[in-house]
């Protein structure tokens, strides 16, 4: 099967509309956790502009150990409650964070990064990982990006949950 990006057309609530219809084309009928997250990784790294990372950590029962991702090579292990990421799965909380510099204990392992979010992935109350992008920009991520995002990661933790 080949896949092509489509072009994202309209504002930039369409554009997150479109991708979710390609992620869920995407995984359709595929349940491999890390052949989806390789995918809609590299979907979101090479479909929405300004971003230098887009990955996901997985909860291993103990800490977050990095998975699929798009970008430079990134921290391998990080403990609940540190950083963005350890932020966002210890809380179960979307992390919208403008500032890179200005989050506690924030973890640097791109320095070009200047704004992050980063999405839980929960299903059944249960911590699976977090979904993380990283942009050069500041003040990249908003609201749209997180409503975005959040149904997004939705079509994945529904992919290891539907079969």
């Amino acid at each position: 099967m080949t896949f092509d990006l489509v072009p994202l057309t309209g504002d930039r609530t369409d554009h997150y509309r479109q991708l979710c219809e390609q992620a869920a084309a995407l995984v359709a009928g595929e349940s491999d956790r890390t052949a989806n997250a390789a995918n809609l990784g590299a979907l979101l790294y090479h479909s929405l502009p300004s971003v230098n990372w887009a990955g996901f950590y997985f909860f291993d029962g103990q800490e977050l150990v990095v998975g699929p991702f798009q970008g430079k090579p990134a921290c391998v292990r990080i403990s609940l409650g540190k950083g963005v990421c350890g932020t966002a799965a210890r809380t179960r909380r979307t992390q919208v964070v403008p500032d890179v510099h200005a989050f506690p204990g924030h973890i640097a392992c791109d320095g070009d990064t200047r704004s992050e979010i980063v999405i839980p992935l929960v299903h059944a109350g249960e911590l699976i990982g977090v979904l993380d992008l990283d942009s050069p920009q500041p003040t990249r991520f908003d609201d749209t990006d997180r409503r975005g995002l959040e149904s997004l990661a939705e079509i994945f933790v529904h992919t290891l949950t539907s079969h």
